[in-house]
Parts: structure tokens; C-alpha cells; sequence
């Protein structure tokens, strides 16, 4: 069985982490305290945002992936991709870390 921290704990991790080396990080949607899903937005000086989530791999883990990636010419489509995200998950965390190398964050 695959021991999870708590949604709320792993979200206030990452954004104290970030903000610790200088960056920005904030909670755009939050979720279930305990189970949650978390979904990562990172972008670096408010641009080139990606939307990570951590998929089921073949050996049972559950590794971080990217889903969804913001287009230059239609920013709106991301931001209401992750409206729908919202909307259809209730209990769903959707964070933004703002940082150079932000995969860095989650790859821990």
C-alpha cells in the first residue's frame, strides 16, 4: 500500500519551498484537505505555464506528467481548461509555482 501525505501538507510544502528560493506560489483552486488531487501549474515570470499532474504508471506509481500546456496565441484556453478542471473535480488542488526550473519542486 502506497502512503500518501495529506493533500493540504504536500501543497503548503511545495508553496514554502518555492517561495523560499524567490519565487511565487499560490493556491489557485483548493481542495479535499486530506485526498485531493493536486494539479502543479508552473510557469517562470508568468509565462510559458504548464499543467502538471501525477499519472498512474505501469509499476503502480503514480509519477508526475505533463497534461496540458498553455498556447501563446489563446492563453484564455488554458486558464478555462483549468476552470473545467475545477468544476468537474471539487476536491481538486491546483497550484501555481512560478520559478525557473519548476519542475525541480515536484520531481522531489
Amino acid at each position: 500500500m502506497d502512503v500518501r501525505l495529506p493533500a493540504h501538507l504536500e501543497v503548503s510544502s511545495l508553496i514554502r519551498r518555492v517561495q523560499a528560493e524567490g519565487g511565487f506560489a499560490a493556491v489557485l483552486h483548493k481542495g479535499e484537505r486530506d485526498a485531493g488531487t493536486i494539479l502543479v501549474v508552473l510557469a517562470e515570470s508568468g509565462a510559458n505555464m504548464r499543467l502538471f499532474e501525477r499519472m498512474p504508471q505501469l509499476d503502480g506509481t503514480r509519477a508526475w506528467s505533463q497534461s496540458e500546456a498553455q498556447d501563446t496565441d489563446n492563453k484564455l484556453e488554458f486558464q478555462e481548461y483549468l476552470d473545467r478542471r475545477a468544476t468537474q473535480d471539487p476536491d481538486l488542488w491546483i497550484v501555481e509555482l512560478d520559478i525557473a526550473c519548476g519542475e525541480r519542486f515536484i520531481a522531489q
